[in-house]
Parts: C-alpha cells; structure tokens; sequence
C-alpha cells in the first residue's frame, strides 16, 4: 500500500520551501498567484490531502476547520439550495461542514448538537426553531460561534437571519391587488412571532389602500391542511364570496387548493401561498407563493458566523432577507369593476 504524501514532498516536487506549502494549503496570503498555482499542480500532481485532526492539534487558536449546520429538515425543497450555498462559502475557507436535521425534536436537537460539540466544530448554523434554546446558549458560553436562521420569536442572544415575512406578505397581497381583488380572505397558522407579522403585512397592505379589514374574510389559527379545508370552505360558502385566497402556510395553502378543486373554483378564485409546496409549479394548475431566498439566507449566515469566528466581537445583528414572488396559475384570475366582481376565467 502506498503512504500518503506529505507536505515535505510537496514542497520537494514544486521547489518552495515548507512554509510556503503551509501558506497555500491553509489559504493564508502572502504568496503570489504563480507560486500558489506551482504549490497547487504539485499537490494535485502527488494526491496530497491535509490532515486536519494534525492541523487542529498544532493551531495556536484551537480551530477544527468546521462548522455544523443544523437543519430543520434535510428533505425540505428550501434545505438543498441554502446548505449548498453555506459549503461553497465554507469550502473556500477549506472549512468542512456537517450537516444534520432537527425535525423538530427535542431530543434530536440535543442529540446533534452534542454532536457537533464533540466534534469541536468552530460554529453553529441552526436553521429552524430549536426546542430548547438552552442548548445553544451552552454552546455559546463555551465559545461557539452560532447564527440562527429564520428563528423568529427566540430570546437566544445571537446573530439572526430571518426572512422578511412582513414584506413578503405586503408583496403577494400587492399582486393580487394589481389584479383587481379587493375581497382577499386571510387564512392564517398558528400564533407565533412569525404568523404575526405575515398578518400584519396582510392589514398593513389593505390599509394603504384605504380599505378597512372584514374580520369576515380573516380566519386565525388554522392549525392543518383539514382546518385550512374547513375555513376556505366556509368563505366560499358566503354569498359574497371573497375574490381571492392568501394562505400564511404551505399546509394551509394545501387544504385550500383542494378545496377549491372540490368547488370547481379553482380557476374564479385566485390564491397565493407563503412558503412553497413541493412540486407546486408540477401541479395541474401550478400555485403562486411566496417564498424565502435559501441561497441569500444561506449566504448571510455563512458570512456573519466566519466573521464571529474570525474574532468579530461586535454587538449582534438582525438581518432581515428579502421574500421572493413566485407567480403561477392561482393567481392569474382578473377581476375587472367593483362590488360583486366579473371574473375573468382564464384557460389553461
């Protein structure tokens, strides 16, 4: 079996010395862009790998190379593109991450972030909600770097990085204006922090308009896809049925669209969704939502946590990503005039 090659041989292969080597291999300046890419073809040229277990035992500062990153579900459509976006950053600082999903466990939350400790990873990216913030508050106490994305409503003291719900909602409510609805019926989660600005945005864009809110037309607290169904149909019940349908929630989004198919309304009454639903633009009649930016987030929260990381000892920051609109088929349904409106149905 062949041995691994060492930093001394590469050093020997491209003819710089050893300090040189370590420079490149640990990303440090000081060296010219031909001397690097000399170092580079030699590394390439002889297999070598850097031993990081060896590399963090001799760092005065007590870096590992690596960060975790805890997901709320590694299945999620949003997951894919916002770690990917964290390991290219990562991977440009020669920094490993490992990767995990909470799913909303407690006990899972604690298990990896155990994990992760032991694995003297030099940051935290946790994305979600953890159950219990006293976890990560330990983790911080004992100097790990941690930004928490999209963890609206925890009193953990740390960076943030969180998706601009309020505007996100203003937007989709926006676009359904620009298409002559004015009777737009709410359904809204559970309460929570975020479910509470996603109304506001709701309020906040009627209200420039100078339209007062029908309590009629907003029902709170829709827990599931069923109560969603129960409270769309409903509104749809009435005889002056609302012209469009927002949804706070990709479940609630769920139980409406089939509610609307149910009623063969789906193409009179228009809907928009926030968060996306899986395999939403392949359904029969693709639905528009509202969703948040994974690689911007992704990239924020891998830039604040290498800043902390590199000794940034500033106060925390709360970064607020903007919401993107997707548009798709539910939302295309015109209304033209006032009062009972004329829909124009739309065939596809």
């Amino acid at each position: 079996m062949n041995s691994r090659s060492t930093m001394r041989q590469v050093a020997a292969h491209a003819h710089v010395s050893l300090k040189t080597v370590s420079r490149v291999i640990n990303a440090e300046s000081f060296v010219s862009p031909a001397l690097r890419s000399r170092v580079q073809a030699s590394v390439d040229h002889l297999g070598y790998r850097r031993n990081l277990q060896a590399s963090s035992l001799r760092r005065t500062d007590s870096r590992s190379a690596t960060i975790g990153l805890v997901l709320r579900d590694v299945a999620n459509a949003l997951s894919s593109p916002l770690s990917h976006e964290i390991e290219s950053i990562a991977l440009k600082r020669g920094v490993l991450v490992f990767t995990g999903s909470s799913n909303d466990d407690e006990d899972h939350d604690r298990d990896l972030i155990w994990a992760f400790s032991c694995h003297r990873v030099d940051g935290l990216i946790v994305v979600g909600t953890i159950q219990n913030t006293d976890l990560l508050l330990t983790e911080h106490r004992a100097g790990t770097s941690i930004v928490c994305v999209d963890q609206l409503g925890s009193t953990f003291d740390s960076d943030h990085v969180v998706t601009n719900d309020f505007e996100g909602t203003r937007l989709g409510i926006r676009h359904l204006i620009a298409n002559g609805h004015r009777h737009i019926a709410y359904l809204g989660g559970l309460a929570s922090d975020r479910t509470a600005r996603r109304y506001r945005g709701y309020v906040h864009e009627l209200s420039a308009q100078g339209w007062p809110i029908d309590e009629r037309l907003v029902h709170l607290d829709v827990h599931d896809s069923d109560a969603a169904e129960k409270a769309a149909a409903e509104l749809l019940s009435e005889a002056r049925r609302p012209t469009a349908l927002f949804a706070s929630e990709s479940l609630i989004t769920l139980g409406a669209c089939r509610v609307l198919r149910r009623l063969h309304l789906n193409r009179q009454v228009a809907l928009v969704g926030f968060d996306d639903l899986l395999d939403a633009d392949l359904m029969a009649r693709g639905v528009t939502v509202i969703t948040p930016d994974p690689v911007a987030l992704g990239r924020a929260a891998a830039k604040l946590l290498f800043r902390r990381i590199d000794g940034d000892e500033s106060p925390p920051v709360h970064r607020l990503i903007p919401s993107r609109l997707i548009t798709r088929a539910t939302s295309e349904i015109h209304v033209m005039g006032l009062g009972r409106p004329a829909v124009q149905r739309i065939a596809l």
